[in-house]
């Protein structure tokens, strides 16, 4: 396929970058995307040590149509570059009071498990929710995920039979507690605003729609670890004649006449950089842009600030932001037969861990910890005998209320501790280790405050606030990842990756 003499340029080798690329390669045309670290992926990173292997970021995947959908645009088959495996249960859940519920996506087999737990009740009302989850995701999909960003028109032509089943007035966790009445089933339903980063107390109902994506379609695990979606979308990207540049830090999106010309860059190695005298930074023309970055970020670091309204920066930068991460990477030289490869260990009091975060902006004295252990499934990500464990804790933002140059050993000793209430109590045999923190999520992944999805989803109004994939006070600059339109998780990152290339694709035959 010829390809156009435009030139494409996308800031950032995020997921949704690389499928931007993918499509926009696949449409004929030039692209070069530009990244910062030494490897693809962004959030989607890996770690190796002494031995183990350890998934950094994104840890389940679902949705497994949207990938298929990315291969079969570019004419390939997922399968050729991707071997991803069913995981059941799809969690471990363990309570403070001692109980336990493996989750999976048999209706069956689940009913019968919380029956076992909670009672009929909650049995019953677990298999509504399921229908009512379901529902939500019938009729907004069409609106609110899988095509360009949601408008008002779009909106009043929703049937009014379909207008309840949205469900925008509730909180999450009123509409669950509909349903059912105990606590684990509760904090197991609530625990999908998390994957948002928002708070069931606060989160409108209609995010009950993610519990439906797993817990009625089931969860994936790649085969060699989760960074195998990089490695595939990298390698279909390059197939197709994209330019990948790593450690090529943009520093600038260079604007005229309220349209994109190019960025500044450092470093890297690119046919159309070209010296200037700026001795350490080079500029590279583009007709258009895609920015996989934070938008905060880059209204308030990359653009001029002469193009940039003040009220479009305030907007952006005092939005509330999502909950950001603490993550231990641990090598443990034990092997635990009680755990799964999701397990979850969940708080005493979950309102309270949701209020540390969200309004006191501290990292939750009891928190809810998550734990991957990739060696389950790939029993080569760790030494014979060992395990590798992913530890996760959600943590406000980088805000006034938590110092993490001071607190983050202590914090890191309060997550351990937490695990040995559980009867897993890690502290003689850590072999390996490397800590995490909202700074560091900062620096890496360009995720202004260390928000993991950049403004919160703690809003009814959250979903046609978020983003557009095309900005509209500057021409030729568009957005793709977690921050924009659709949201964040690895397949809306995928989807919103194929949106803006679907824009610029629009916008360049205009």
């Amino acid at each position: 396929m010829l390809k156009t003499k435009k030139s494409i340029l996308i800031v950032g080798a995020g997921i949704g970058g690389l499928s931007a690329a993918i499509h926009l390669a696949a449409g004929g045309h030039r692209v070069t995307v530009l990244e910062q670290n030494e490897a693809v992926g962004g959030k989607m990173a890996q770690v190796t040590a002494d031995g183990c292997r350890w998934d950094m970021g994104p840890s389940v995947i679902t949705m497994r149509h949207v990938f298929e959908d990315l291969f079969a645009a570019a004419g390939r088959r997922l399968e050729d570059y991707l071997t991803l495996l069913p995981v059941d249960p799809i969690t471990r859940c363990f309570y403070p009071d001692g109980s336990s519920l493996d989750v999976t996506a048999d209706p069956d087999v689940m009913t019968e498990r919380i029956r076992a737990l909670a009672g009929e009740n909650d049995a019953q009302g677990y298999r509504r929710y399921l229908g009512y989850a379901r529902r939500i995701h019938d009729v907004t999909g069409g609106v609110f995920i899988y095509r360009d960003p949601p408008t008002l028109r779009r909106l009043a032509r929703t049937p009014l039979r379909d207008m309840p089943a949205v469900d925008p007035l509730r909180t999450m966790a009123t509409s669950i507690g509909s349903f059912v009445q105990s606590h684990q089933l509760r904090q197991l339903l609530g625990r999908f605003a998390t994957y948002v980063g928002a708070s069931p107390y606060l989160a409108p109902a209609t995010l009950n729609v993610i519990a439906h994506v797993e817990l009625n379609g089931g969860v994936c695990y790649p085969q060699g670890g989760i960074y195998s979606i990089a490695r595939a979308f990298e390698r279909l990207a390059r197939e197709l004649g994209v330019e990948i540049v790593t450690n090529c830090r943009v520093e600038s999106i260079v604007v005229a006449g309220g349209r994109v010309t190019g960025v500044r860059a450092n470093a890297g190695h690119h046919a159309a950089l070209s010296p200037d005298d700026t001795a350490s930074q080079s500029f590279i023309p583009a007709d258009a842009i895609i920015a996989n970055v934070d938008v905060a970020t880059v209204y308030e670091k990359l653009l001029p600030r002469n193009v940039v309204s003040p009220r479009r920066l305030k907007q952006l930068t005092s939005a509330e932001p999502s909950c950001s991460g603490f993550i231990l990477l641990l090598g443990i030289n034990r092997t635990h037969p009680r755990l799964a490869h999701h397990n979850v260990f969940f708080s005493r009091d979950y309102r309270r861990e949701f209020d540390d975060i969200f309004a006191r902006g501290i990292p939750p004295n009891d928190p809810t910890v998550y734990v991957a252990i990739t060696s389950k499934t790939d029993p080569a990500h760790a030494p014979e005998g060992s395990e590798n464990w992913f530890v996760l804790v959600n943590v406000p933002p980088l805000g006034a209320g938590f110092d993490w140059s001071v607190g983050a050993d202590a914090y890191r000793d309060q997550v351990l501790a937490t695990l040995a209430t559980f009867g897993f109590d890690l502290r003689g045999s850590i072999f390996t280790e490397r800590m995490v923190t909202p700074p560091d999520l900062e620096r890496l992944t360009g995720a202004r405050r260390g928000a993991l999805y950049g403004a919160s989803s703690n809003d009814r109004f959250s979903a046609l606030r978020r983003p557009h994939n095309r900005a509209s006070d500057v021409r030729g600059l568009y957005f793709a990842g977690g921050t924009a339109h659709p949201g964040g998780g690895v397949p809306m990152v995928t989807l919103s990756g194929r949106v803006a290339a679907g824009m610029v694709m629009a916008d360049m035959k205009t």
